[in-house]
Parts: structure tokens; sequence; C-alpha cells
């Protein structure tokens, strides 16, 4: 899921042009903007990038593998065949 501190980077981008007489509807708009923001990723199927890079690698090792396991089955295929 994604950090809270990205959430508010982007809410604190959204408001942050707002005069600062304007407080209160400034942290209203924060409050919506959280709500706003939370039900729209949460909508989505995000990961972190930490779960990301994870992922990455084990698909990396085990494309590694299948290759290694494609060229034994070649390997013996071959060998079979001269027989």
């Amino acid at each position: 899921m994604l950090k809270p501190d990205f959430l508010k980077k982007i809410i604190d981008e959204l408001t942050g042009s707002l005069p600062n007489h304007l407080h209160t509807f400034k942290k209203d708009l924060e409050k919506n903007c959280q709500v706003v923001l939370n039900k729209a990723f949460s909508k989505l199927d995000l990961v972190t990038r930490e779960e990301f890079e994870v992922q990455s690698k084990v698909l990396a090792r085990t494309r590694k593998k299948l290759e290694e396991l494609e060229e034994i089955v070649k390997a013996l295929e071959k060998k079979k065949s001269h027989s």
C-alpha cells in the first residue's frame, strides 16, 4: 500500500497555493483530499516499490532457472536422438 507521507505530499501540493487567510478552508480541503485520494488509490491494485523490486528479483531468478532447464532438456533430447 502507499506510504502516508506520499499522500501528504500530494495534498500539500494541492493546498499549498491557497492563501493563508483561508486556513479553515485549507484544513477542510486537506481532509477531503485525503479521503478522496485514499479511496481512489485503494481501488487501484498498487504495490510499493519495495514489493515490486522483490517480485522483479524473483522473476529474474525464475527466468534464469527456466533457461537452465531448457538447456538441460535440449541436451537430453540431443543425446536421446543420437542413441
